[in-house]
């Protein structure tokens, strides 16, 4: 009766590989499987960007990038990650997501990063991508991930406080993502009560 492993999906927001967005995500993507084994997606934004950046419609949209949503839409956990440009996510970022059901999210653990030039833009997590999600009533987990170049040499990343704070957001979000994979078991004994 136990549930099936839970269904970590995640977004890379870079447009360009190589690219420190995706090295940001597969890097939290391994450390999340590694404390609680899940099936998982990845979804680059640069590979399916030319698919999906003219499209206005979801009805007109080509059938694998309806799937990517779809796997977005029915995600125990989402993580999100987008370059940040002249302090926000960038617009096709923002595309995809004006495709996604309003209501498919709601309460949904999300897990926020981001990569940036400077400091500068470290804010744009809570700024822009926390308020993005709130919209979809999403549980946007606490602790967001922000590194900038220095903290990666030939997109690996290189540093010891950038590893410190993607162990302390995986560490912070097993809580959340243990009580969703007990979710299903409780509500079939729930039905049979």
């Amino acid at each position: 009766m136990a549930k099936n492993r839970l269904k970590i999906v995640a977004v890379s927001g870079g447009l360009q590989r190589p690219s420190r967005t995706l090295a940001l995500v597969e890097q939290l993507l391994d450390r999340l499987v590694d404390a609680l084994p899940a099936e998982t997606r990845l979804i680059e934004l640069g590979e399916i960007a030319p698919r999906f950046g003219g499209v206005m419609q979801r009805d007109r949209l080509p059938p694998d990038v309806e799937a990517h949503l779809r796997d977005i839409e029915t995600a125990d956990l989402l993580l999100v990650a987008s370059p940040i440009y002249r302090g926000s996510y960038t617009g096709l970022f923002k595309h995809l997501f004006d495709f996604v059901d309003q209501e498919s999210l709601i309460d949904v653990p999300v897990m926020l990063a981001a990569t940036g030039g400077s400091d500068r833009h470290a804010l744009a997590i809570d700024h822009q991508l926390r308020p993005l999600f709130s919209f979809f009533q999403a549980h946007t987990l606490p602790i967001g991930v922000y590194a900038t170049g220095k903290d990666f040499d030939d997109y690996r990343i290189s540093s010891d406080a950038l590893q410190a704070r993607i162990a302390l957001a995986v560490e912070r979000a097993l809580p959340v993502l243990r009580r969703r994979a007990r979710q299903p078991l409780e509500m079939q004994l729930l039905a049979l009560a």
